[in-house]
């Protein structure tokens, strides 16, 4: 049975087998969710939050030694968190796009004066 991952904020919906990562749904729903290591859970580029962790499986050992406290906030490490059922995730954004929208808007205010 094909279960659903929604990838926000870009709203991209994707059906995966059980058992799927969530770096290989974002893949195949053409989400760019930035990794290094991968998939080994040492880079920690991959963090996503999810909504209480329903459709997940629960944080292996070592994901846990690496997100600590963060897991609690619902992040998961998507190199390491396979969907169980239905599950909606949020990508953060790139850090290259952020500074990039952020100089923009601060152009804009300037030339706004």
């Amino acid at each position: 049975m094909p279960i659903q991952v929604t990838f926000l904020p870009d709203r991209k919906t994707v059906q995966v087998r059980p058992g799927t990562t969530l770096l290989a749904a974002a893949r195949r729903a053409r989400v760019n969710v930035r990794t290094r290591c991968g998939g080994n859970a040492s880079c920690l580029m991959c963090k996503v939050r999810v909504g209480s962790g329903e459709g997940l499986t629960p944080p292996l050992k070592q994901e846990s030694l690496k997100l600590g406290r963060l897991i609690e906030q619902g992040y998961r490490l998507a190199c390491q968190a396979c969907v169980t059922g239905n599950v909606a995730v949020t990508v953060p954004e790139d850090p290259l796009k952020e500074a990039v929208r952020k100089q923009l808007a601060r152009q804009k205010e300037e030339d706004d004066l």
